[in-house]
């Protein structure tokens, strides 16, 4: 009886084991997917926020999600431009793996990208095996992804890629219960709203506002700096009509939002440039719960960062062809990175070929046209009233060393900034004894990160468009195969990293395909990837 009795219990023992033991292996971390909104701010440094020690113009809404999240010391851009950066932004790799370091690559608004070089056509970068936009990832998991209203990955998107994708997204359009990602890009910031909104009215003095030792202490530069904390004034007031919403429908508490800028600031020596006030961003996120609320991190974070860390905060497994780190979540690396790289190439009409690597120390830039200066007259920038003042006073020898540097006609092959001591990036230490073994090791650092990404920019533009493309048009993907099995239709694309999207023959949003379709349901189908036109549609009809 004894040993029945043991017998009995040690079956129970086992099952409960068993049961645990399941439990914990089916338990599915997707479960109560958290709510992540992205709140981007076009073209904006750190220094003009509250939250990083400027006082110049109180931004109630931002500070409030600052008070409530955690502000970010070194999170950078990797091209100090918008298209090239927000390509990084949606695939997790550097622009020039992915072939995207140009600016502009693709404008879907005009044929001709730039008539001041050849008429240089528009195009998409057939991209590296394997590579996504990361939101699809989110929707093959139920996710809803919105965005808007600026794409401008400098490649076609997918269809994939989003739910809705225009200035009317919103996340309350999303299904009962759904988990959402939803984008808010905000212009009103940008480098052309310096001279758009000029005559406007400012919401600061601008005798009163900070003048940085690399710009002249004049009216008009006062005036354009002034004009730019305005329009911060004005993001905050956009920025706080999202905020109310996820308040007002009960998500804001249980939200991650991120609120970051696209890259450096809209001015001179700031946009294009590859020193802190082109590629260093403000960064705050907000965790569920307020975690950690009101706290300050120094880790080195980039762009190729956040799409492996949102996937990582969703549950999901980032893939391993992305070159970024996930800096938090249930995949955070244990590793985080101890540089970061940023590279320049051509911006608008003017190439200019430089690479950078950064710790929070040290900057070690190389330049590969030291022919030609900083200061590219990109025709674009060029209808700003600081940057003709600029011009006019280094013309006139009426700027101090400090004001006159990035103007220079010609720049050196080597910088290197101590950004401890020198933050403005303004003493070049390449050349200083005591300084050469510093320079030879974040030298070895950039040359290694070149070969190791494939970096691109070595190639001639229209070298790449020829590998790339097929008598001057996209290659174009093979049509979608078909087969019914027990379980459904499936759907097989002969390449095999292509997405396939599908939907309803009445529906107007794309579905990403993860599994069999039913056999009693009618549908289209086709295959996508960055880089390629999509395949023919495949029809499926239901009598």
């Amino acid at each position: 009886m004894k040993t029945k009795s043991l017998l009995i219990i040690a079956v129970i023992t086992l099952l409960w084991g068993c049961t645990e033991s399941q439990k914990k292996d089916g338990d599915d971390p997707t479960e109560n997917r958290p709510n992540i909104v992205w709140l981007v701010a076009e073209d904006q440094s750190p220094e003009w926020f509250p939250m990083y020690g400027d006082s110049t113009i109180s931004l109630p809404n931002l500070e409030g999600l600052a008070n409530d999240g955690v502000t970010f010391d070194n999170a950078v851009a990797p091209v100090p431009v918008c298209a090239p950066a927000r390509s990084s932004l949606i695939t997790g790799m550097y622009p020039s793996t992915l072939g995207t370091h140009n600016m502009r690559t693709y404008a879907a608004w005009r044929k001709i990208n730039e008539p001041l070089l050849d008429s240089l056509p528009s195009y998409s970068p057939v991209v590296p095996e394997g590579v996504k936009m990361f939101t699809e990832y989110l929707r093959k998991e139920g996710y809803y992804a919105v965005n808007g209203p600026k794409e401008d990955y400098n490649f076609e998107k997918t269809d994939g890629a989003w739910d809705e994708s225009s200035g009317k997204r919103h996340f309350r359009k999303r299904g009962e219960g759904q988990p959402f990602f939803a984008v808010f890009n905000f212009t009103v910031t940008h480098e052309s709203q310096i001279w758009a909104r000029g005559k406007d009215s400012l919401f600061v003095d601008p005798q009163k506002v900070p003048v940085p030792p690399y710009f002249p202490d004049n009216d008009t530069i006062r005036h354009d700096l002034a004009v730019n904390y305005s329009n911060l004034k004005r993001l905050d007031d956009q920025i706080g009509e999202v905020i109310a919403d996820l308040k007002e429908d009960g998500l804001y508490e249980n939200s991650i939002i991120f609120f970051y800028g696209d890259h450096g600031g809209p001015f001179p020596r700031h946009k294009r440039a590859l020193y802190d006030t082109g590629v260093k961003v403000p960064l705050v996120i907000k965790f569920p719960k307020n975690q950690k609320a009101g706290t300050r991190d120094d880790r080195q974070i980039s762009f190729i960062d956040y799409a492996p860390t949102v996937l990582s905060l969703a549950g999901i497994k980032p893939p391993k062809v992305m070159q970024g780190t996930a800096q938090f979540g249930r995949f955070e690396a244990e590793r985080k990175p101890q540089y970061t790289y940023h590279t320049s190439d051509r911006f608008d009409e003017i190439y200019d070929r430089l690479r950078a690597v950064r710790s929070p120390r040290f900057k070690y830039i190389r330049s590969f046209n030291t022919e030609i200066g900083h200061a590219l007259p990109v025709s674009y920038r060029e209808q700003m009233p600081m940057m003709r003042e600029l011009r006019r006073l280094y013309a006139d020898g009426r700027l101090n060393r400090e004001q006159a540097l990035w103007l220079h006609p010609t720049k050196p092959k080597e910088e290197l900034y101590d950004l401890a001591k020198d933050p403005y990036e303004l003493n070049n230490l390449a050349e200083v004894p005591g300084m050469q073994d510093t320079l030879v090791h974040y030298r070895k650092l950039l040359k290694d990160w070149m070969v190791e990404t494939k970096d691109l920019g070595g190639i001639d533009e229209r070298d790449l468009m020829a590998r790339w493309l097929v008598d001057g048009e996209q290659p174009r993907l093979k049509p979608l195969q078909l087969e019914e099995s027990e379980s459904g239709v499936e759907l097989i694309s002969p390449k095999p990293d292509a997405t396939i999207v599908w939907k309803g023959v009445k529906d107007s949003i794309w579905k990403v395909y993860a599994k069999p379709l039913p056999k009693d349901v009618s549908f289209v189908a086709k295959a996508e990837r960055i880089g390629y036109s999509d395949s023919e549609l495949l029809e499926y009809k239901v009598d």
